[in-house]
């Protein structure tokens, strides 16, 4: 076992407690039912791509979650905080500065080295994916996020090149003054330390509006090996000019210092959950990242159409050296959409028509450098390494990497009576791949080549309103993943060019669910309740081979399955507020060979089967405590099954309150995470070599912050 030597009992009785507490909520709701008054508000989303609606009238599994508002007291510092209790989606964090948290949704993205695959992510609509399905999110600030809305499943019909959902993050709402400051400071264990100054507010007649935030990190890790200092900054502004709404974004980063840990052992994760990968240190595997990148967004009425457009673009510089090569990569993306949504009427009946285009450019310089450091310690100079002082040795890899993708799409939703509606979509996408190789000898092949792969994704879905405030739905819907470029260039067998056996996984799911609300003589609860079936064809799965040093490749697995059920609650009776979520997730090899192994009928690692989150906010007055817990069951670690990582209960407390000191604008907040201490890993390396498969979470620590906020 993975777990202390710690009882589970407390985290067992946390747990029971906040299920107990949401019981006696639900029941005092359903108590009230009699008594309706009004049903929910509601929420109008734009991740569907039509413009308007509800989450109600959405025919597929759809989520909005305002983080900051329902658990207060964040250090907005992570992801996987910011989303946590979404159905469906898992967020991993892998407690390396240097990689990025691990985001899955129905298991897909679940597989990804570093970054994010399988799923779209924007903010603001302003795509943040890659044309080739990556997603960095170590730009991505937390400080100004005011909702987010996560769309599992159906992304491809209305997005192109993803295969588990979309997450769409929006800036919250500016301030009513005209200026309004707040600066913030976090503390914690590891010399954590966080610094965030965040601006916005309204011009006198509303017409301008802004918002911005400045951080700065420092710290030494809650692992050896794992110091980062960042600096980020995120701005917003938009106007309503001649008819047209404006908006303007800018994301960048400096970040010089990002050390990487590395995965660990089962035996090294028990005798340690603070070390590190003893040959990540010994090469100094680590990353320094300088990142821009900025959105221009103008919507307009045009009679009774809507049109929007867009252009966005960015750059990227990383020097990271792993322990198998030093990487160089510099990076220029663009792109642009365009998107036009018009009522009408189709055969007597009402309808919403959305039409429209993306494109998008990633023009890549990427360098590999033999990584000199002690290989061997002590060693005299060789033709790899000239220089014994110097990290980067001679050249091993020098190309031009482009990527081009272009989509057009088009969505009907049919008004098929008072209560119910049909809709009807599809998307055609074309991604074009061509490495350019600029270092050419007798002893170094040529990798240039050329490979372009493309989809039609449908999509039919259905919805019901079964009562004003309740919906069911079904929808069946296609979708496809493309490698990344750096997954179709690593051939495990040393050949060069483009993989041109590697081939994008393509997927059908078949969803069906409930979802509603009610606000009841001051009490309120929502739930979504969804089932799904997905078949895969060709999923892309990585691997390692022994004396690769971790260094990761890719195949094909001939047909997997993927079935599951996701349940959402949420109910508030003032001053006790409870969110929870609960996932299923049965994913298995059908069909899946490579040399003489057969792994038909194994678990598709990486993916516990059941997954539990729980969050209870007692709020009063001016001040606020909330708890958390999570239960992930065991996951099998490689293809094999051969190991499985236990399973954990873990759970976070914070308290706070505002007008500190009796100063109106001061609070302040505490907080411990894991509170009982327990030793698990979160995120899991997939079929990593060497038993290198966890990644630990930090013990228990203990941080506070305060926050100082003035208007004008």
């Amino acid at each position: 076992m993975l777990i202390s030597g710690c009882s589970r009992a407390p985290a067992l009785v946390l747990t029971v407690s906040m299920l107990a507490a949401v019981s006696m909520l639900a029941a005092s709701t359903s108590a009230a039912q009699d008594t309706l008054t009004t049903v929910l508000k509601p929420v109008v989303v734009t991740v569907t791509r039509s413009g308007s609606g509800s989450v109600l009238d959405a025919p597929f599994a759809l989520t909005i979650i305002s983080p900051d508002s329902s658990r207060p007291g964040q250090r907005h510092a992570a992801v996987d905080e910011t989303l946590a209790l979404v159905p469906g989606l898992s967020v991993n964090n892998r407690n390396n500065p240097s990689q990025d948290p691990r985001v899955a949704i129905r298991g897909f993205g679940a597989r990804s080295a570093f970054g994010v695959r399988g799923i779209r992510i924007m903010r603001d609509g302003m795509p943040l994916t890659l044309p080739d399905g990556q997603t960095p999110l170590d730009y991505l600030s937390l400080e100004s996020v005011g909702r987010i809305e996560v769309m599992r499943g159906a992304a491809s019909a209305l997005y192109g090149n993803a295969s588990g959902g979309v997450i769409d993050i929006r800036t919250i709402t500016p301030p009513a003054e005209r200026l309004a400051v707040e600066a913030r400071h976090w503390g914690g264990r590891d010399a954590y330390r966080r610094t965030a100054i965040v601006v916005g507010g309204l011009s006198p007649g509303r017409t301008l509006h802004y918002q911005g935030d400045l951080g700065f990190t420092r710290t030494n890790g809650s692992r050896a090996h794992a110091a980062q200092r960042a600096t980020s900054v995120f701005a917003r502004a938009g106007a309503f000019a001649g008819g047209t709404n404006y908006a303007l974004s800018l994301l960048g980063l400096d970040m010089p210092v990002a050390e990487n840990p590395g995965a660990i052992t089962a035996e090294q994760l028990r005798v340690d959950p603070r070390g590190a990968d003893v040959l990540s240190i010994r090469k100094d595997a680590r990353k320094a990242v300088k990142q821009i990148q900025s959105g221009l967004s103008a919507t307009r009425a045009l009679g009774d159409a809507q049109v929007a457009l867009s252009l966005f673009g960015g750059a990227r510089s990383l020097d990271n050296p792993l322990t198998f090569a030093v990487v160089e990569i510099g990076r220029h993306s663009h792109g642009a959409g365009a998107r036009i949504t018009k009522p009408g009427s189709f055969l007597n009946l009402a309808s919403r028509v959305t039409g429209g285009i993306d494109v998008q450019w990633q023009n890549d310089l990427r360098r590999n450098y033999v990584n000199c450091v002690d290989d061997p310690p002590l060693s005299a100079p060789s033709s790899a390494c000239p220089d014994r002082l110097g990290e980067r040795g001679i050249v091993t890899l020098d190309q031009r990497e482009l990527v081009s993708s272009a989509g057009v799409f088009v969505n009907s939703e049919l008004v098929t009576g008072a209560r119910s509606r049909v809709t009807v979509g599809a998307r055609a996408d074309r991604v074009r791949f061509e490495v350019r190789d600029r270092l050419l000898s007798n002893s170094n092949p040529d990798d240039s080549g050329v490979r372009t792969l493309g989809a039609l994704t449908p999509i039919v879905g259905v919805m019901s309103r079964i009562a004003p405030s309740h919906s069911a739905y079904a929808n069946i819907s296609a979708a496809f993943e493309t490698p990344t470029a750096t997954e179709l260039g690593n051939r495990s067998d040393g050949s060069a060019g483009i993989n041109p056996d590697l081939e994008p996984q393509r997927s059908t799911t078949y969803e069906a669910g409930v979802k509603g609300g009610a606000d009841a003589a001051g009490r309120r609860v929502s739930y979504d309740v969804a089932g799904f079936a997905t078949l895969v064809r060709d999923e892309l799965v990585p691997f390692e081979i022994p004396g690769s040093n971790g260094r990761r490749y890719f195949r094909n697995a001939g047909r997997t399955r993927r079935s599951g059920a996701e349940l959402g609650i949420a109910a508030d009776a003032d001053p006790l507020s409870f969110q929870g979520s609960y996932n299923y997730s049965r994913f298995y090899f059908a069909r899946f060979e490579t040399g003489s192994s057969s792994f038909h009928g194994n678990e598709i690692p990486g993916t516990p089967r059941h997954r539990a989150q729980a969050a209870l906010t007692l709020s009063h007055s001016r001040v606020f405590g909330v708890l958390e817990a999570e239960f992930a069951g065991g996951a099998y670690v490689d293809d094999a099954n051969s190991v499985r990582a236990p399973g954990y209960e873990v759970a976070h407390v914070r308290a706070g309150g505002l007008g500190i000191l009796g100063i109106a604008g001061l609070s302040a907040t505490l907080g411990v995470q894991n509170v009982f201490d327990r030793r698990y890993a979160p995120s899991l390396a997939v079929n990593a070599a060497r038993g290198k498969y966890f990644e630990p979470a930090p013990v228990r620590s203990v941080f506070a912050g305060l926050s100082l906020r003035g208007g004008w």
